[in-house]
């Protein structure tokens, strides 16, 4: 259980596995919330996801998996937006249509255009079924985490991110686009793609990386012992 109070004493539970972005999307989330949460490990590389147990409670057979107030809810989005709805501040999305759709965007450059295709069921199944070796799996990683970045940078610019006004995604605070920016980073940097083009992503993720929601939420702190 990490270190943040408690939500009204119920407990709530969250099937992750450490190196999950998804589920790092969710812990960030639950901290910014001021939620406390067990962490519940799912092991993906030895396939508990998709065993009987855990399908029992995930149809789907995938982290993360919360459960909070008597429910289940899968999907990290769907969790961030339970979450934004329970625990209305801090806010993760502006009231404002146009800002929120803005918001939303920029998230989803992330939650739909980079992070599926990057997955550890459709990196073994490039490796498996279709027979890519390791470079390959690295250069389809790295192209299409260069092309969403690429993407997430211009917009970033546009809305003047990443400056003293401005230091996160999201604007003075932090916000869903932020949440999913930085397991998308880390996962940038496990697999070597280099960053050098996308100096306001980097100082973005800088800077929210010395928040103490998103220092505590690390898979460091919550990678298996041995």
């Amino acid at each position: 259980m990490n270190g943040m109070p408690g939500y009204d004493g119920n407990p709530v539970r969250l099937h992750d596995y450490y190196r999950s972005s998804a589920a790092y999307r969710v812990r960030i989330a639950l901290n910014l919330k001021g939620i406390a949460f067990e962490s519940v490990p799912v092991n993906l590389l030895a396939g508990e996801q998709r065993g009987l147990a855990f399908r029992a409670i995930n149809p789907q057979g995938l982290v993360p998996l919360l459960e909070m107030d008597g429910i289940r809810i899968g999907q990290s989005l769907a969790i961030i937006d339970y979450l934004d709805a329970r625990v209305p501040d801090p806010a993760f999305v502006p009231r404002d249509p146009a800002a929120r759709a803005r918001q939303l965007a920029l998230a989803l450059v992330v939650a739909c255009d980079i992070h599926p295709i990057n997955n550890v069921r459709v990196l073994r199944y490039l490796g498996g079924e279709l027979g890519a070796d390791e470079p390959a799996r690295e250069a389809w990683i790295g192209h299409w985490v260069r092309e969403g970045f690429a993407a997430l940078e211009a917009m970033a610019a546009q809305d003047g991110a990443g400056t003293a006004a401005r230091p996160y995604l999201g604007g003075a605070a932090p916000g869903i686009a932020d949440i999913c920016l930085v397991p998308q980073m880390y996962n940038a940097r496990r697999f070597k793609v280099a960053l050098d083009d996308f100096p306001l992503l980097v100082r973005i993720d800088a800077a929210l990386a010395a928040l103490p929601a998103f220092a505590a939420a690390h898979p460091d702190r919550f990678a298996p012992e041995g």
